[in-house]
């Protein structure tokens, strides 16, 4: 979506007094995310893993702003160990109907065009709810207009110094994390204004 493309579903939110929300979804493995550190000049500072095992911790986000609202971001974190019981992907349709829910609003929803955002399932949710949800999509490679970008890059700034023993150690620094962000509307704020679009009226 270009900022023109913005600007039509600002225009859509505002005309039903909605939200406009941002989508979109990381994850991490047992694998640190590489991160800046303080060394010894001359010296590369190593973090050693001391865990062992696979799997990955699924995120999902929501990054929510409206024109005279306080900013809203709503996640969701799964496990995933690779067991055949597991679902792999996040429940979309319960995050949306949460944020829904809570935003006391309707949502214009922008989100990539990811496989799994395309699927019939999905397509009938939308229709089926198109009294509160409108979609528009971003373009492909455009993760710079997608302030929930923004989001995980504080995160895996702020892991990316752990040594995790096990899976469950990064899920509760993620969860912990998302938290704080959450409560920090000035941080949802930043994350919107690196992508340099603006929901001023």
């Amino acid at each position: 979506m270009e900022e023109g493309g913005l600007a039509a579903g600002k225009s859509t939110a505002a005309a039903c007094d909605g939200w406009i929300v941002f989508e979109d979804e990381a994850g991490q493995s047992m694998t640190p995310p590489r991160a800046r550190s303080w060394g010894r000049k001359g010296s590369t500072p190593v973090v050693r893993v001391r865990g062992r095992g696979s799997g990955r911790v699924s995120m999902a986000g929501l990054t929510c702003y409206k024109p005279g609202s306080r900013s809203r971001m709503f996640y969701s974190v799964r496990e995933y160990r690779g067991r055949k019981s597991e679902p792999k992907g996040i429940g979309w349709r319960d995050l949306l109907v949460r944020a829904h829910i809570q935003l006391d609003g309707p949502i214009v929803l922008v989100w990539d065009n990811l496989r799994m955002h395309l699927v019939e399932p999905m397509r009938r949710f939308i229709a089926d709810h198109a009294d509160w949800l409108t979609v528009f999509q971003l373009p492909s490679y455009s993760p710079d207009l997608n302030p929930q970008e923004g989001i995980w890059s504080l995160v895996k700034r702020d892991i990316g110094n752990l040594a995790a023993a096990d899976l469950g150690q990064i899920t509760r620094a993620v969860n912990r994390r998302l938290k704080q962000i959450q409560y920090r509307p000035d941080l949802v704020d930043g994350c919107l204004a690196g992508t340099g679009l603006s929901m001023d009226d």
